[in-house]
């Protein structure tokens, strides 16, 4: 847009635009760009910038806004004023706005609408109180949008319909883009990248996998945050630093929304039979849910940090003299950048004899630690440890009986006490108790670790691994250990992992296991046929319970 520079004529503007949501079809931005001319030019001005704040809504404080409100705290420079299409665009609140155009006159600055014929004089009473009533009635419009908005999500939450944002890893679909949302379902990328995430989690028994360290290694490979995917997928400009965080992935893997249900306030919504609202196919099943929350939980740290950088050996190399962890020395990412041993520096008493230090190049130990890996493991089957839900039975229980807990203590509550609802309460109560009893008499497979054969040996892996962070969980993977000597040692680089033997018998358990749990699928189909015959139902009964039953293991 057209713009002057300033020039100190007592009429360099600055043209100001709201608007709380912004789609390819508004073409309100082209209106408000045009009553800003408008009313600039009546006044003799001309614009020197534009304070643009869309997406953003109009309960938003001006000096808070991240387009305007550096302008109005003397952050971005002189100016003489500012020019906007209405007082509703600099504001909704009554108070703010009031606040921003008394400041704007105490400090001696224009204040111009479209509208209203020349720049707003505060001291007139007349035009004080035409101020004050126009922001008065932008209030009033705001407290009428956001009323029906109240309702509307009411509305929606009764009916079991979304209102709030898609969670990640999912995606809403409509007819046409402006339309209501017609169904919602899995996003095949994010999900992916969550149920990715929650793997390795889960499969790790270092410590050296967690929230944070995926974080930085998601960022680290470019991977859109969730607000940055959301915005791709629905056609809008992604913004943002686009940096992952620790907290919000934590906030992911333990929320019920991945589990499909409608949230409110963080918690499933509840439906008219009591179940919680599913409003598409979950991420991972209860079991696997239950077990993120705990291996996510705080913990008190008893060994080192897990690691978030991208050497290959943060956290694994270690001083052939003291046993300090070695910190990299030396410029980050320079030629000369070391691995070594500082610990009598920092003044640790282990490493107060800690004389000559050891130091190597990074390229240089990095290079020998994976030649002795690939020499030493290359050739291996690759397994990988995943987390096994079983067959959920248990955890199915555990809510049916939590939603019979909740119905009981509504009852008490007198909620049930009308004939209609005390036929529904019983009707619910005797069918959820069927149901555990039903489930009770399967066979249950608990949920666990359990070792997965992939179709690549571990050199492939290493070669096909994104960078040397994803290759050093492959370390931590085998308890590889690094200990760098001092120069002059006849072995410089001492490295040690996993026994050859521990790894055969772990494939071994591995095949065993594989072979017990397809024996357990034919003991689990066996019982539903039974329980099918004794309850005499019919074919496709017997086929719809089977298929419940073993979802598992399909």
């Amino acid at each position: 847009m057209f713009t002057t520079e300033y020039d100190g004529c007592g009429k360099c503007l600055v043209g100001v635009r709201r608007l709380s949501r912004k789609v390819d079809a508004t073409n309100s931005p082209e209106k408000q760009e045009t009553q800003v001319l408008d009313a600039t030019r009546a006044v003799g001005g001309h614009i020197i910038a534009w304070a643009d704040d869309w997406e953003v809504s109009g309960a938003t404080d001006p000096l808070t806004r991240p387009a305007l409100g550096p302008w109005l705290r003397g952050e971005k420079g002189p100016y003489s004023g500012i020019a906007g299409p209405a007082v509703d665009r600099i504001g909704r609140n009554q108070r703010d706005v009031l606040n921003t155009g008394y400041m704007i006159k105490d400090a001696g600055m224009l204040l111009v609408t479209y509208g209203h014929d020349g720049p707003w004089d505060l001291d007139d009473p007349v035009d004080e109180m035409r101020f004050s009533m126009e922001a008065f009635g932008a209030q009033m419009e705001l407290r009428a949008i956001q009323r029906r908005n109240r309702e509307e999500t009411v509305r929606a939450r009764e009916a079991g319909t979304p209102k709030q944002k898609n969670a990640y890893g999912y995606r809403y679909v409509r007819l046409h883009p402006a339309g209501k949302v017609e169904r919602v379902e899995i996003d095949p990328v994010a999900a992916e990248i969550i149920r990715t995430v929650a793997r390795r989690i889960l499969a790790d028994e270092t410590g050296t996998v967690t929230c944070a360290t995926k974080a930085a290694r998601l960022t680290r490979a470019g991977v859109p945050t969730p607000s940055r995917h959301r915005a791709t997928l629905y056609g809008r400009e992604p913004e943002g630093p686009g940096v992952w965080e620790g907290r919000v992935i934590k906030r992911m893997l333990i929320s019920e929304a991945a589990l499909g249900f409608l949230m409110h306030k963080g918690r499933p919504v509840l439906g008219a039979d009591g179940h919680s609202v599913r409003l598409a196919e979950p991420l991972w099943d209860r079991a696997t849910h239950d077990a993120l929350i705990a291996k996510t939980a705080s913990k008190r740290n008893t060994g080192g940090r897990a690691q978030k950088g991208a050497r290959l050996l943060s956290g694994r190399a270690f001083c052939g003299n003291c046993d300090q962890r070695l910190y990299v020395l030396g410029r980050a990412g320079g030629l000369t950048s070391q691995y070594g041993c500082n610990g009598r520096v920092r003044g640790v008493p282990a490493s107060a004899d800690c004389r000559p230090a050891p130091t190597m190049l990074i390229p240089e130990c990095d290079q020998k630690v994976a030649a002795w890996f690939l020499a030493e493991y290359g050739h291996i089957q690759q397994y990988r440890k995943e987390y096994d839900p079983g067959t959920g039975h248990a955890a199915r229980i555990a809510d049916l009986e939590a939603d019979r807990r909740r119905l009981r203590g509504d009852r008490a509550a007198g909620l049930y006490d009308s004939a209609d609802d005390e036929a529904w309460f019983r009707r619910e109560y005797a069918r959820m108790g069927a149901e555990i009893d039903r489930l009770r008499v399967l066979p249950d497979r608990p949920a666990g670790m359990r070792w997965v054969r992939l179709d690549q040996t571990v050199g492939e892996q290493w070669l096909a691994a994104a960078d040397d962070a994803a290759r050093r969980e492959m370390l931590a993977q085998y308890e590889v250990r690094v200990t760098l000597k001092p120069v002059g040692s006849p072995l410089r680089v001492h490295v040690t992992g996993v026994d050859m033997e521990a790894l055969a018998l772990e494939q071994a358990a591995a095949a065993e296991q594989a072979r017990i749990d397809a024996e357990f699928a034919f003991e689990i189909a066996e019982a539903a046929a039974d329980i099918a015959d004794q309850m005499e139902v019919s074919a496709d009964g017997v086929a719809e319970f089977l298929e419940d039953s073993a979802e598992s293991l399909t």
